[in-house]
């Protein structure tokens, strides 16, 4: 972000920290979805304890370590970009997750559904840079 803080209004200030907070709530949501569906996939596929560890641990993994590259990301190309990007593969994955029928398709989904756990590191990034370090912390925690 190009501009100074002083040119930004509260307003601006405002609308920043709430869309970045419903993104990273939606995030969140679409990040832990097998939590919530990994018991009927289980049992439609017949899945032993290890494997059905494996599908419900691969997004929280996967975001894990895409965090570190999305900050990066984030820095160079600047919030809003990666953040649309990051909500954008997380609606392609979850919706590619509709045709998943094996259950190799499943852990293939869900290494992608992971990509919408990286989203805490954009938005921190993001919002960060509308506040002055006075005010950070307090932006940061909502």
């Amino acid at each position: 972000m190009s501009q100074n803080l002083q040119n930004i209004s509260s307003g601006e200030q405002q609308r920043a920290l709430w869309l970045s907070t419903f993104a990273f709530t939606v995030c969140f949501a679409v990040w832990m979805i097998f939590a919530i569906i990994g018991i009927q996939i289980s049992e439609q596929l017949g899945l032993n304890d290890t494997q059905f560890g494996l599908l419900i641990a691969t997004p929280v993994l996967t975001g894990s370590v895409i965090r570190v590259f999305l900050g990066i990301w984030s820095d160079q190309f600047g919030g809003r970009k990666v953040m649309t990007l990051v909500m954008l593969c997380g609606a392609v994955a979850t919706w590619l997750l509709t045709y998943a029928q094996t259950y190799p398709q499943f852990l293939l989904a869900a290494l992608f559904v992971g990509i919408a756990g990286g989203n805490f590191s954009v938005g921190v990034t993001y919002v960060s840079k509308w506040f002055p370090p006075e005010k950070q912390g307090t932006a940061l925690g909502i």
